[in-house]
């Protein structure tokens, strides 16, 4: 295993810094994040960005950096600093009810607007609107699941480094590019500009995502606009899409939530592009 610091005190000027990235201003004006949990804190030493490595300290108990010695020593490996940590100040810097043993503060990852169009993106994600975080990470994990080229959250969503985003998104935050505080109508411009059709999830829409499937018109790039949890999305952002398409429900169920809809919304697409003639299949060479 790596060589971290003796126990960090409580008290220490390090332990109050990390503890303060639980409140938004302060991870803006630092533009550093916690992560937290083998998982994260794992995917989060092999990252790099523009900024070199992104794990910037990990605060470990004794018992978690033996029994993941392997995340301890990247972490050092990767210019980390590391240190031992008491149940206290675990308690301290975390933001679970039982935390996992590794906090880590990193430094913010999300991506211009306009590296994310240069790209040519194909499948993007767009949360506009999404207040809840937990929705809002789950919905970037369905997103990285389904092999999305991006993910957009607006100015009118929430903060991507809350602690209940980075969680629910279950590492994913570190596997794709993420655009944050884009207005909406830039995000649709923009991506339009681009090539990408513009389809907007609604369960009022009028269009059946069943029937874009059987019509064959969901093979070409997509970016999926998803509104808000209770209301959906208003009727100014419905009216900037291509298309506004309800997922079917067969069933007795009133309505599908966010993240479930997102996932169906997601697959649709990916399935449709990689499929004989879709924006990702492949010909064979003759």
């Amino acid at each position: 295993m790596g060589h971290p610091d003796e126990l960090i005190s409580p008290r220490s000027p390090r332990v109050a810094a990390a503890r303060r990235l639980a409140r938004r201003n302060f991870r803006t004006k630092e533009r550093r994040f916690i992560a937290e949990g083998p998982q994260a804190v794992r995917e989060a030493v092999e990252h790099r960005g523009p900024q070199g490595a992104t794990l910037i300290e990990l605060f470990a108990t004794v018992e978690a950096a033996e029994r993941h010695a392997d995340i301890v020593e990247a972490a050092v490996l990767g210019g980390a600093r590391v240190h031992f940590a008491s149940d206290e100040v675990l308690a301290e810097v975390s933001q679970t009810v039982t935390p996992q043993g590794l906090v880590g503060v990193c430094h913010f990852l999300d991506s211009p607007f306009e590296e994310i169009l240069k790209a040519g993106p194909k499948l993007v994600a767009v949360l506009a609107h999404v207040r809840d975080p937990g929705n809002a990470g789950t919905v970037l994990r369905c997103a990285d699941a389904a092999g999305a080229d991006a993910v957009v959250l607006t100015d009118a969503s929430v903060d991507l480094y809350n602690p209940k985003s980075v969680r629910a998104s279950v590492g994913s935050l570190f596997h794709l590019p993420v655009a944050v505080g884009v207005p909406v109508e830039q995000a649709v411009e923009g991506l339009r500009a681009a090539g990408v059709r513009i389809l907007a999830a609604d369960g009022a829409g009028e269009d059946d995502l069943d029937a874009e499937l059987d019509a064959g018109t969901m093979g070409g790039p997509s970016a999926w606009v998803f509104g808000n949890e209770a209301w959906g999305l208003p009727e100014e952002t419905r009216a900037l899409a291509d298309a506004v398409v309800r997922v079917p429900i067969h069933g007795k169920a009133e309505s599908l939530n966010l993240a479930t809809a997102a996932a169906v919304c997601l697959y649709a697409s990916a399935r449709a592009q990689r499929a004989p003639g879709g924006c990702r299949s492949v010909t064979p060479s003759e």
